[in-house]
């Protein structure tokens, strides 16, 4: 894919608008500035992933992308809506409660660690957000988790607790559990990074193949063959800031600034 393949902000219509764009997002905690004027954007059906090294701003514009962090500065926008605040700098918090939960429930994030709850079944697991918080059928819910596990490949986990399964095998759970919301995009927080490498080759797996099904995604990892595999646009961060972007082939095979040649270079 070129550069040319990504939409503008200039010419999309409002039918077609990004699923996330953000403009000059900055995050700080306390003193320390973690993202220092970012610019993303995340077209429909798009896979962008973000690099860097650890402490670079990759997770933290994550949550701010999904609002679990309050940035001081910047737009967000969801399929064109964009986000209300109030308040200014580390007083800045979103004005309306109700518009962030419907951006949340449409926003399925996946982290680093499971977080499976430990007393309920898997399939409870992958139900309960949709029958509580949207409120939707039981029954309707049952089928399409039971649907989302076996596509993840663990449909014959559905009636065991987190505790008897592998690591690789939690984190398609959770996976299950992120679609069984049905969101406009999946935001992925280093999936892979706790897993040993065979675990970690399930996982990847589902990723290719749910990024094959053009479903709009965005990727922290570490894991420089996956973004590079399934990526339409890749960001690297470093120091709170972009550093270079744009399709796989270019950064990987041709990075034009030294940093992102120096970080290449360290995790090959």
């Amino acid at each position: 894919m070129t550069p040319q393949d990504h939409p503008t902000t200039a010419t999309l219509s409002k039918n077609d608008a990004p699923v996330i764009e953000i403009r000059d997002l900055h995050k700080s905690y306390g003193s320390l500035e973690v993202l220092k004027g970012i610019d993303m954007t995340a077209p429909k059906g798009n896979v962008i992933s973000l690099i860097g090294s650890s402490g670079s701003g990759k997770s933290t514009l994550l949550r701010c992308c999904n609002l679990l962090e309050d940035s001081q500065q910047g737009e967000i926008r969801f399929e064109g809506e964009a986000v209300r605040w109030q308040g200014k700098g580390l007083g800045r918090h979103p004005a309306d409660r109700a518009q962030v939960t419907r951006i949340r429930t449409n926003l399925s994030m996946v982290f680093q660690q499971f977080n499976l709850w430990a007393h309920m079944t898997i399939l409870q697991n992958v139900m309960e957000a949709p029958v509580t918080v949207l409120r939707r059928d039981p029954e309707e819910v049952e089928a399409a988790a039971r649907k989302y596990l076996d596509k993840v490949g663990i449909g014959d986990k559905a009636d065991v607790y987190p505790a008897m399964l592998s690591g690789g095998q939690q984190q398609r759970a959770a996976i299950a559990r992120a679609l069984c919301m049905e969101p406009r995009a999946l935001l992925f927080d280093e999936p892979t990074s706790a897993l040993d490498p065979e675990l970690e080759q399930e996982v990847v797996k589902v990723i290719k193949a749910l990024a094959e099904e053009g479903r709009t995604m965005l990727l922290v990892t570490h894991d420089m063959r996956l973004a590079a595999d399934v990526s339409d646009h890749v960001v690297f961060l470093h120091q709170g800031r972009t550093e270079e972007e744009g399709p796989p082939a270019q950064l990987f095979g041709n990075p034009q600034t030294e940093r992102l040649r120096g970080f290449l270079s360290a995790t090959a």
